[in-house]
């Protein structure tokens, strides 16, 4: 019996304002699943950007202060604690690497948010995008998470999406990516560099359109295996 296709998932924190989007989390998670996968979920062993309180929307906490989160920490929050440092990830034991969405991906594994297309990307999610792409493993992202895999692999030409954020999409051709228009549901599969994204909450209104983009991903991702 061959084995399961299994997947990395690359998380940034946990909540959509200064780490992992939940939803396009958990939703990834249950769509490799059901893809028929498996999954081990990884997250940089690092301080967040800083701490966003989700009911009032107000920073709590910068890099460096006392009340300030980890990363990893975080993120094991949504792995249900069954979660590894990213410095253990070896792409030659994945068929695929993916990272949901949520700005700790704009801000924990690179600081976009900060410096757009001149951002800087963590050393351990640079070489994990680094070797999966020479390894030939399939990469996912989706939301604002693409904008990581264009700073990184821009140099390859790389093809992805965000949807239609005007500035963003800037900010992906100045790192020499191309950024293709779609919709939120929509996947851009580049077959040629193994890259499949899509905008989801970029564009989504609920849940169900979260939870179709996720499957439509994974789905695509498997294929290009």
């Amino acid at each position: 019996m061959l084995e399961a296709p299994k997947f990395a998932v690359v998380l940034s924190g946990c909540g959509v304002f200064d780490g992992s989007e939940i939803h396009e989390a958990v939703c990834t998670l249950l769509a490799i699943d059901e893809a028929g996968c498996s999954y081990q979920c990884f997250a940089p062993n690092t301080w967040q950007a800083k701490t966003i309180d989700h009911f009032t929307g107000q920073s709590t906490a910068i890099a460096g202060d006392d009340d300030n989160r980890n990363v990893l920490a975080e993120s094991a929050r949504i792995a249900r604690g069954n979660i590894l440092d990213l410095s253990e990830f070896r792409a030659q034991d994945f068929d695929a690497i993916v990272f949901p969405g949520g700005f700790g991906a704009a801000m924990n594994l690179s600081d976009f948010a900060a410096k757009g297309a001149h951002c800087e990307v963590n050393e351990e999610v640079k070489r994990a995008l680094e070797e999966s792409y020479k390894q030939g493993i399939v990469i996912g992202a989706m939301c604002i998470a693409p904008v990581v895999i264009a700073r990184v692999l821009g140099k390859h030409s790389i093809k992805v999406t965000i949807g239609h954020e005007p500035s963003v999409a800037d900010g992906i051709r100045q790192m020499g990516a191309v950024h293709e228009e779609a919709g939120a549901t929509d996947v851009c599969v580049d077959k040629e560099n193994k890259i499949v994204t899509t905008p989801c909450y970029m564009l989504a209104k609920s849940i169900k359109e979260i939870a179709r983009g996720t499957q439509n991903l994974v789905d695509a991702m498997v294929e290009l295996m």
